[in-house]
């Protein structure tokens, strides 16, 4: 990445390694960072609580008013398919079937 660039992980925790990131962020081979997941949930690395222009938030990335409405709807949604005999439309099928 270039010394520029912002780093974001809003996926999974283990997709970044936090050590890395902290070193890098320290020696400013990277210029920032933002994560709202870690590698080792709930801990975060002690090097990234200390890391220069780094934002951590603890997995509430998506706790906006709007977003938490579409969820809840989108759940209500999913059951009102289910009970009337139908699939929810976002099912995530396991394979298993």
């Amino acid at each position: 990445m270039k010394p520029t660039a912002v780093l974001v992980n809003t996926s999974r925790g283990p997709v970044v390694d936090e050590e890395a990131l902290a070193v890098a962020l320290e020696d400013g081979r990277i210029f920032a960072a933002g994560l709202d997941v870690f590698e080792r949930e709930p801990q975060v690395h002690p090097r990234l609580l200390a890391a220069p222009r780094t934002f951590l938030t603890p997995h509430i990335g998506s706790a906006s008013t709007a977003t938490r409405t579409r969820m809840a709807r989108m759940a209500a949604e999913g059951v009102q398919a289910v009970l009337a005999g139908q699939v929810p439309g976002n099912l995530v099928a396991d394979g298993a079937a």
